[in-house]
């Protein structure tokens, strides 16, 4: 494989960058939660050929849950990467097959207990586009009410809190609400703009 020098006075496309051109894609290690591939590509700017790692995971959903009084219904549990107690939103993955909406609802009643009627579409955000190529739906439930019991995974341990305007502002003030996809659903909701970070 030949990676020629890179020229940065090449010319780039009038429009800015261009997709790059695959040549060809291998299977690499199941990883749980992705199935990892590597891609060789070739970069228009330079024509240099590389090998980029690309992880096929499926689409993620993460709920943003007001209670009748207008709390957050929230969940704090252990996470492996960080090897922290995060406190986060409700969410998960979406199933082979399954529509994201149905997603939500079912992510929000196992992990919670709590079930709402009244759904909005929060927008959708692509987790890590430089290496994974799923999308994370956000949703907004209001009106949610504790109708089930939790029905954690054998891989979780799920504690419910209910957090109000000001313990969830300053929740990500202080640090302990920093999960990136949860922050991005949140100031969909709330008006984050005005608070000292």
């Amino acid at each position: 494989m030949s990676s020629p020098p890179s020229n940065p006075s090449a010319p780039q496309a009038a429009n800015g960058p261009v997709p790059w051109r695959k040549l060809n894609s291998e299977a690499g290690p199941s990883l749980l939660i992705a199935q990892a591939r590597f891609d060789t590509v070739v970069n228009p700017r330079n024509e240099a050929e590389l090998r980029r790692l690309v992880l096929d995971v499926a689409p993620w959903v993460n709920v943003v849950a007001l209670d009748p009084e207008g709390r957050s219904v929230c969940v704090r549990q252990w996470r492996f990467g960080t090897e922290s107690v995060t406190t986060e939103i409700p969410g998960g993955v979406v199933e082979r097959g399954e529509d994201p909406l149905a997603a939500a609802r079912r992510e929000l009643r196992e992990e919670t207990g709590y079930t709402s009627e009244d759904w909005t579409p929060l927008g959708v955000v692509e987790p890590n586009p430089a290496f994974q190529n799923n999308l994370c739906y956000h949703y907004l439930a209001r009106d949610a009410r504790l109708t089930h019991p939790t029905e954690p995974d054998i891989g979780e341990d799920i504690q419910v809190v209910l957090l109000d305007t000001e313990q969830i502002l300053e929740g990500i003030r202080s640090g302990s609400i920093r999960h990136s996809l949860v922050v991005s659903a949140l100031c969909r909701v709330l008006d984050l703009r005005s608070h000292p970070w």
